[in-house]
């Protein structure tokens, strides 16, 4: 289980792979895992990831929770992930915004970056309603399989966008492959995406591209539209909300959000709820 070890490489730092394999295994696990299971899922001896875990744990990239010898993926690469001046820009200027719509709208919102072939969520606010649905700050999916990513992919530079379809093409069926490249399209040229049923039942996401200065996407503001039995606000003035935060947004990165027509048009594939007042 060697993560990018297919090939030999013409140059190479041995421990500085062996501390990257360690830090996607443990990525990839809930539990936490000892150095003698680190060795045998990397397929190394005890010897070759004694010295790497060390390490990995005195700089806090690992830990093990106290009594246990089972070790965890620390915080500390998603702290290092918010320093980078990009994002950690975009999450401050972005949160005081979420909070302001999400008060209006009476729903939670999340903001979503590409990150390879998936998205991942950097930053969110709760719902004020009693009762609301949230994705967790780091939480990471398919891109072409939810509405933050195709709006993602709609909006990147033809090379990103290229990559991310020939991706698609390779691992889903032509039939598959042309009517989400057919639907990216159209994403593009309405400037939002919305979906109901896709993730949850009951669930419409509603998603507006945050663009930069040369009109593409550096992150996507989505709402997770939750109806209630008494609903405070409506469905379209939750949307308007939304579009007017990701607008302020993209506004303070130097971009002009796309002209949408408001209340936003069905989609006739995945229609929103009944909409309320």
């Amino acid at each position: 289980m060697r993560s990018g070890r297919a090939g030999k490489q013409p140059y190479g730092a041995p421990a500085l792979e062996k501390g990257l394999d360690i830090l996607e295994l443990l990525a990839g696990l809930s539990h936490g895992v000892t150095q003698s299971e680190i060795a045998q899922l990397l397929g190394r001896s005890l010897q070759e990831v004694y010295r790497v875990v060390m390490v990995l744990e005195r700089r806090g990239f690992i830990q093990r929770r106290p009594g246990e010898d089972g070790y965890f993926l620390s915080n500390r690469m998603y702290e290092l992930a918010h320093l980078y001046p990009p994002l950690a820009r975009l999450v401050d200027t972005a949160t005081p915004l979420m909070n302001s719509a999400s008060v209006i709208a009476d729903q939670a919102l999340h903001i979503a970056i590409l990150d390879n072939t998936f998205i991942r969520v950097v930053a969110q606010v709760d719902s004020p309603a009693p009762l609301g649905f949230r994705l967790r700050v780091g939480t990471k999916n398919p891109a072409m399989s939810t509405s933050s990513g195709r709006l993602l992919v709609a909006f990147q530079r033809p090379s990103i966008k290229d990559w991310v379809l020939d991706d698609l093409r390779r691992t889903s069926t032509a039939e598959e492959a042309e009517a989400l490249i057919f639907r990216i399209e159209k994403i593009h040229a309405r400037g939002y995406e919305m979906v109901t049923g896709e993730g949850l039942q009951g669930i419409t996401d509603v998603s507006f591209p945050l663009l930069d200065s040369s009109g593409f996407a550096q992150a996507v503001l989505t709402m997770p539209f939750l109806s209630a039995a008494r609903q405070k606000v409506s469905f379209d003035a939750a949307c308007q909300a939304t579009f007017e935060a990701a607008e302020k947004i993209t506004g303070a990165l130097g971009g002009h959000q796309p002209k949408v027509d408001f209340p936003l048009a069905w989609i006739a594939a995945k229609r929103p709820p009944d909409r309320f007042g």
